[in-house]
């Protein structure tokens, strides 16, 4: 069979202001019709870098040395800009890492969509619309017809996921490079977003090149596995052998890393009994164009005590970020209250709210819209302590410096921007800037999505580590149960803004009772199948 993608002896530096860095190093690999391939390996390793070589969506400082990039009789690597126009999106359709720069903030949804089918000639202006809202269904996208009306900010990130995904699959591409597709998606979304992948491939004879930091996902759905490892393939094989029997030390170590693969034991039930921040009845309500007010968040109460994990899991839209952030007090609560360390903050003045700022911290789930883009990295560190006037300068360095190396960041990386650095080191950097005040309460909103499996265990063992130093609290908010698993003693389970089901970790894993929480468990990609779970 004749290859659809063939990459021979690739080669793409990056120029940077001392000297080229060579992000991708004699890649070769190959992608034949109707096969899934995935690409996995640390962030920063040229994943990423060689999938959008393959499209030349490459940076402005980015270059193709050498090497040959084979798709249907062209090389991709030499041909004019304007042949590629005719095989980008048409022929090749990509998934992109992250939806807060990839789609247009000022046109609505369904705008994007049909804009796909416009300029490729497969609809005209009167009916890319209608297939604009099918094509958002097809990609899993709740009340497309509605969210066809709206704006990217008015959707949840793993809505605006589902429409990249959408805009990819408008033209029903022969090769779809889908780059982290699913980072930003619940278990059960992701289960259909990845079954409809597989079902277009087997369906149409189309191939999927796919770039993951998620071996559980790689092991349910690729036929191969290509490992990369600082810009070269270490290791390369059928999925099978690559999982149950890798060769390279470089593969054990990521295998080993992934929460999906292993099954670890939930962590013991933590009851302090010294309560810090308590919810009420909680709701919350959002105006929709030309539609009545959505309920995000309907009658939501749980506790959380010093030095306990509670994590909120649910679907994409569920109301578990904005839960989140009610808590914080970075919204408004239409009604219920909220209690932090025996102080009824619901309504708290500028003075209190301030002080709440000091103890209580957010990670947010998108590093690229959390981080100033002006600042440097020792700067983004840096600014809580300088905000609320904690030491001096040097005394801050110091604590910026040991921030960095606690995140497994290196210090080479405090002159640079959030711009110069890869999807998992900003994230790294956020989380870095949120532990800087050593608050009592963390949110920590998808904080690891973004994450490869090596630096998601450190990071989530630096989280442990410093909640037994600390006695901080989490409140957890994933859509990674198989993380969850790890790390929480309690999990709270969120469908339709409520609360389904609450319980100690092992116990709901081993024993749900809501149909919901049962569903979510089925979906967990990879070989982690709890004892009693359903399979």
């Amino acid at each position: 069979m004749v290859n659809l993608l063939e990459i021979r002896d690739l080669v793409v530096s990056y120029r940077t202001r001392s000297a080229p860095v060579r992000a991708v190093d004699g890649v070769s690999l190959s992608v034949a019709p109707g096969e899934i391939v995935a690409v996995v390996g640390e962030s920063g390793s040229g994943k990423s870098t060689t999938a959008h070589a393959v499209v030349r969506l490459l940076a402005g400082n980015a270059q193709i040395e050498s090497g040959s990039i084979q798709f249907e009789g062209a090389d991709l690597a030499h041909v004019p800009e304007r042949s590629l126009r005719t095989v980008r999106g048409a022929r090749i359709g990509l998934v992109p890492q992250d939806p807060a720069v990839s789609l247009n903030p000022v046109k609505r949804i369904g705008e994007q969509v049909a804009e796909v089918l416009r300029l490729h000639g497969l609809a005209d202006r009167r009916n890319a619309a209608l297939k604009a809202v099918e094509i958002l269904d097809r990609a899993g996208l709740p009340e497309p017809e509605g969210r066809a009306r709206q704006y990217p900010h008015e959707l949840s990130g793993g809505m605006r996921q589902r429409v990249l995904i959408a805009i990819a699959i408008a033209a029903d591409p022969r090769l779809i490079i889908a780059d982290e597709p699913t980072s930003a998606l619940d278990v059960t979304v992701q289960k259909v977003i990845l079954d409809h992948l597989q079902h277009l491939v087997a369906q149409s004879g189309a191939a999927v090149l796919l770039v993951t930091h998620d071996l559980a996902v790689a092991s349910d759905r690729a036929d191969r596995i290509v490992v990369m490892s600082q810009g070269r393939i270490v290791e390369t094989g059928p999925t099978a052998a690559v999982m149950n029997d890798p060769q390279h030390e470089y593969t054990k170590k990521l295998l080993a890393s992934a929460p999906g693969l292993t099954l670890a034991a939930a962590p013991p039930a933590k009851a302090t009994g010294k309560r810090l921040l308590e919810a009420r009845d909680l709701v919350k309500e959002f105006p929709l164009p030309g539609a009545a007010p959505r309920r995000a968040v309907d009658g939501v109460s749980f506790h959380l005590d010093r030095g306990e994990t509670l994590a909120l899991v649910g679907e994409s839209g569920s109301g578990k970020s904005t839960t989140g952030r009610l808590v914080l007090r970075l919204a408004d609560v239409g009604s219920g209250t909220v209690t932090f360390d025996g102080a009824d903050i619901t309504r708290s003045r500028p003075p209190a709210t301030r002080a709440l700022r000091r103890r209580a911290q957010l990670i947010y789930q998108n590093p690229y819209a959390s981080l100033d883009p002006r600042f440097t990295v020792a700067q983004a560190i840096e600014e809580p302590l300088r905000v609320f006037r904690i030491g001096d300068r040097a005394s801050r360095g110091v604590t910026v410096r040991g921030l960095l190396d606690r995140v497994a960041l290196p210090q080479t990386l405090l002159t640079r921007r959030p711009a110069e650095l890869s999807g998992g080191q900003r994230q790294r950097v956020a989380i870095a800037r949120a532990l800087a005040l050593s608050p009592d309460l963390v949110v920590c909103d998808e904080p690891v999505s973004a994450l490869d499996v090596s630096v998601q265990a450190q990071v989530l063992e630096l989280l442990v580590q410093l909640q037994e130093e600390t006695g901080v609290a989490y409140l957890f908010i994933s859509h990674d149960l198989a993380v969850v698993r790890q790390l929480a003693h309690r999990v709270a389970v969120m469908r339709h803004g409520r609360i389904v089901e609450t319980g100690f970790t092992a116990d709901l894993f081993t024993n749900p009772q809501h149909d919901y929480t049962r569903e979510l468990l089925a979906a967990i990609p990879g070989r982690i199948i709890s004892e009693g779970a359903p399979s």
